[in-house]
């Protein structure tokens, strides 16, 4: 699945933040991720970032500090080519996951082999259980979060200042290195 564009808006009835995406080949997906799950998400996909970018070709930043700083490098650039004025347009296509957004319960990350980050958004109910994996390149992970922070500011959770992108707490930290990330 290739993504051709993604948005992400606040509802303020249902007090949830909505990600959608839609791909090259006019498939829709929706997902709803509650101020618990961004939270804890934003600095897990930072962290998770830092490392994809460490493994991009060319890049030779032996230590931490060093490929944080490629990382906001990185980022810049991208926010200075972005298009972040297009509007989103809902193809009138098929939609895998139904017609209401899957209700984000649990995400999984993880370095992809071919130099992606896996995402695997997950919606747990009772005994039922549905699931999206998306392989993310960076510069599309680097727009979510931008597009995410940008949400934030504009919703009464407090989380603008809390939420950092490269700055995990040591729990999450423990968390995210014994096992893919898992909400």
């Amino acid at each position: 699945m290739h993504i051709q564009q993604l948005s992400v808006s606040h509802d303020d009835r249902q007090d949830r933040i909505l990600l959608r995406l839609n791909t090259q080949d006019s498939q829709e997906f929706h997902f709803w991720l509650t101020r618990r799950m961004v939270a804890r998400l934003l600095p897990a996909m930072g962290h998770w970032l830092v490392k994809l970018e460490a493994t991009q070709p060319g890049v030779a930043a032996s230590n931490t500090h060093s490929q944080r700083i490629l990382t906001e490098i990185k980022r810049e650039a991208f926010l200075q080519h972005a298009d972040f004025t297009t509007p989103y347009t809902s193809e009138p296509g098929p939609c895998p996951l139904g017609s209401e957004p899957l209700l984000v319960t649990d995400v999984q990350l993880s370095l992809h082999p071919k130099g992606s980050l896996q995402v695997v958004f997950q919606e747990k109910n009772g005994n039922s259980e549905q699931s999206c994996h998306l392989n993310l390149q960076a510069p599309l992970v680097h727009g979510l979060i931008h597009l995410v922070h940008q949400t934030l500011a504009k919703t009464e959770w407090g989380l603008t200042d809390a939420v950092q992108l490269d700055v995990p707490t040591p729990e999450l930290l423990a968390d995210i290195h014994s096992a893919p990330y898992k909400h």
